[in-house]
């Protein structure tokens, strides 16, 4: 009897342990990172009110990760800084040749970003949503604020600085590196028109009388440490 009490204690104790190991949770370790970058930037809007060519500029930005090893993705938040330029094209006079008059957008950016584990963490699919605010269009050169637009006859270069100052971005790119270096190509579009802001300014629109409207959209080329 005594034997048989203790046969079944023993498989009663064996039962909990087999319980107790397949209960309980595997641990993954959580990994937080912040990392800085900076990089090149080519910019553009989008429109069919002027002749437009993309231009060079300069972006700087910090971000807070977190690594998810156990998930098909990590996750990110950044904010980002960038000078922008783009040329449109306008004349000095009326009659005379056209060519490209260089302005600048300052941009800043904030982003939560998904990173779609291709090659584990090597290499990563980057895709989410950016609110933005942006200063307006500024001429590198004054002296030609007086230029006549293209596709216009009375409107000036100086016309068209007051562009809308905030928008919402779709941004997907690739990161490629380890975990404390990192090249990044990204592709960001402005879903809002960014040129709906002249439509309140009463211009002079003679030679072109359509609506003003037209999408941001900008490159970045990047190189991000992370600590």
């Amino acid at each position: 009897m005594i034997n048989k009490k203790s046969g079944i204690l023993l498989v009663a104790i064996c039962i909990s342990f087999v319980t107790l190991g397949f209960a309980q949770p595997k641990n993954y370790k959580i990994v937080n990172g912040i990392g800085i970058y900076g990089g090149i930037t080519q910019y553009d809007i989008l429109t069919d009110n002027f002749s437009t060519k993309q231009g060079n500029g300069w972006m700087a930005g910090a971000s807070a990760t977190v690594d998810l090893p156990h998930k098909w993705y990590n996750v990110s938040y950044t904010i980002q800084l960038a000078e922008n330029h783009l040329g449109i094209a306008a004349r000095p006079i009326l009659l005379s040749n056209e060519e490209f008059i260089d302005y600048k957008v300052f941009t800043a950016q904030i982003a939560l970003l998904m990173h779609v584990k291709l090659i584990g963490s090597f290499l990563t699919i980057d895709v989410g949503p950016m609110l933005q605010y942006n200063g307006e269009l500024e001429l590198d050169d004054q002296n030609q604020e007086n230029y006549l637009i293209a596709n216009y006859n009375n409107l000036l270069a100086k016309d068209i600085k007051e562009i809308n100052r905030f928008n919402v971005d779709g941004a997907i790119g690739l990161s490629a590196g380890f975990s404390h270096f990192r090249l990044k190509a990204q592709y960001i579009y402005g879903f809002l028109n960014t040129l709906d802001k002249l439509n309140d300014n009463n211009l002079d629109q003679t030679g072109n009388p359509n609506k003003f409207k037209g999408n941001q959209s900008m490159l970045a080329f990047t190189a991000m440490i992370s600590f």
